[in-house]
């Protein structure tokens, strides 16, 4: 990350409402894609600055060490600005990044990410070309907020505000897939004519490879009237539709179970469970994490927060055996029976908590020559030692967390690992959301990656 700029005119005052007034020139973004720079010292973080602009801020939040603002003025412009698709950029709180080209959001994460792997570990290291795909139409979930407004008699149907629970009602979002975004109107239409309208939790809108699935979260019980309002859309929009009720239990309402493929295997899924969001770039990161693991026929391989066997499955195709460990019970069911429909015996499916002591669960104390984990946000703290025990040749780290990656490295260049190779992952544009991956060689065994 390059050093902040500190500009040699600023100026301060006090605007009406009593919130500082400050002039800065903006350096880079942060991982959260804020805009970065420097007065009298202090770090300012500004929302919706983009580096190399000058802008006037408003602070709503000043600290001794650092103060957080919002753009106020443009003084000058970045040559990465542009004009947001969405009419809803600003006030919704899905996308943070709309302003900003491709390049410079896709720049100013890469650097973030070597910035903390540097700053954790001390090693320098270059990062591999982005993985990216389409900038806009990628999302194939959303979850939608539902809210009755009584005085109006109506039901709202959107996102959440930015740094809010209010719901930004919404017509379109350009980042769902077509699809999707072709629901959004007469989804809202088909709720709103509900008896059960001023019940209703949240509409998630998932796309699987064979066709769109409703899932509605109701707080009371859906009378045959409704159910039969909401069979009538799905089928005229040729959606599937899944029933959630207070107590948690899913009820597929019409349509076929879900699936979608990867590396030319059937995987099924309750529209529930956790996908990847992004299809386009999912495939291209687990082609990606084949290539670098090096699979060969008589490889035993850990697959680590496995969810479903998105990576686990590919790898069995390749290997001798392949374990994938994950802790939602649901999951590992879904796991082991598309290993069975994929008629992949070779992959089996433990359902175990990585955040406990790991040393006496059954696949710690098997051998496996690579190891591939993809925690959630916290990252892998808890399995570090006992992977370094393992002392497998390779380690693919898939990270949505740049932060615990860089913490987690630091455990394995300890234990006398290389990383190879560290690559970011466009996983969602337009927003802050930072995904990557790293390829880590045990020293002895370090070579150029195929």
């Amino acid at each position: 990350m390059a050093q902040f700029y500190s500009p040699k005119r600023h100026s301060a005052n006090k605007p009406q409402g009593g919130r500082q007034a400050v002039t800065l020139a903006i350096d880079t973004l942060d991982q959260f894609g804020q805009g970065v720079g420097r007065l009298n010292g202090k770090t300012l973080f500004i929302q919706g600055a983009l580096p190399g602009e000058q802008v006037e801020a408003v602070l709503t939040d000043d600290k001794r060490q650092y103060a957080k603002g919002k753009l106020k003025k443009l003084l000058s412009n970045s040559t990465g600005r542009i004009v947001p698709r969405c009419p809803h950029f600003g006030i919704c709180g899905g996308c943070q990044l709309q302003h900003a080209a491709s390049e410079l959001q896709q720049k100013s994460k890469t650097d973030s990410l070597l910035h903390l792997i540097l700053r954790e570990t001390g090693l320098k290291v270059e990062a591999d070309s982005v993985i990216s795909g389409m900038g806009y139409g990628y999302r194939r979930r959303a979850r939608l907020g539902l809210q009755f407004i009584a005085k109006q008699q109506r039901l709202v149907m959107g996102f959440r505000q930015n740094g809010s629970n209010d719901l930004v009602e919404i017509e379109h979002c350009p980042v769902l897939k077509p699809p999707l975004e072709a629901l959004i109107l007469p989804l809202r239409h088909c709720l709103s004519k509900l008896n059960i309208a001023k019940r209703l939790g949240h509409a998630e809108l998932v796309l699987a490879d064979n066709g769109p699935i409703l899932v509605l979260r109701h707080l009371s019980p859906i009378m045959e009237e409704d159910r039969r309002a909401l069979v009538a859309f799905a089928k005229e929009w040729q959606t599937g539709v899944t029933l959630v009720g207070n107590d948690g239990v899913s009820e597929m309402l019409c349509g076929e179970p879900s699936w979608y493929c990867i590396d030319n295997l059937k995987l099924t899924f309750d529209p529930r469970d956790f996908i990847q969001v992004n299809d386009e770039i999912n495939h291209l990161m687990v082609a990606q994490a084949l290539e670098w693991l090096d699979l060969q026929p008589e490889d035993s391989v850990l697959d680590l927060f496995c969810g479903m066997g998105n990576f686990t499955l590919p790898i069995a195709k390749r290997v001798k055996q392949a374990i994938g460990i994950e802790g939602v019970p649901s999951l590992v069911e879904q796991g082991q029976n598309n290993a069975r429909n994929n008629s992949l015996d070779n992959a089996l499916f433990y359902h175990e908590n990585l955040e406990e002591d790991v040393r006496n669960q059954p696949w710690a104390k098997q051998g496996f020559n690579k190891i591939l984990l993809d925690p959630a946000r916290a990252g892998a703290a808890g399995v570090m030692s006992q992977i370094i025990k393992l002392a497998p040749e390779r380690i693919v780290y898939i990270s949505c967390n740049p932060t615990t990656l860089a913490r987690d490295s630091k455990a394995l260049l300890a234990a006398h690992y290389h990383l190879e190779h560290v690559r970011m992952l466009d996983m969602f544009p337009q927003t802050a959301h930072l995904e990557s991956m790293a390829l880590f060689v045990k020293q002895a065994t370090a070579t150029a990656a195929k």
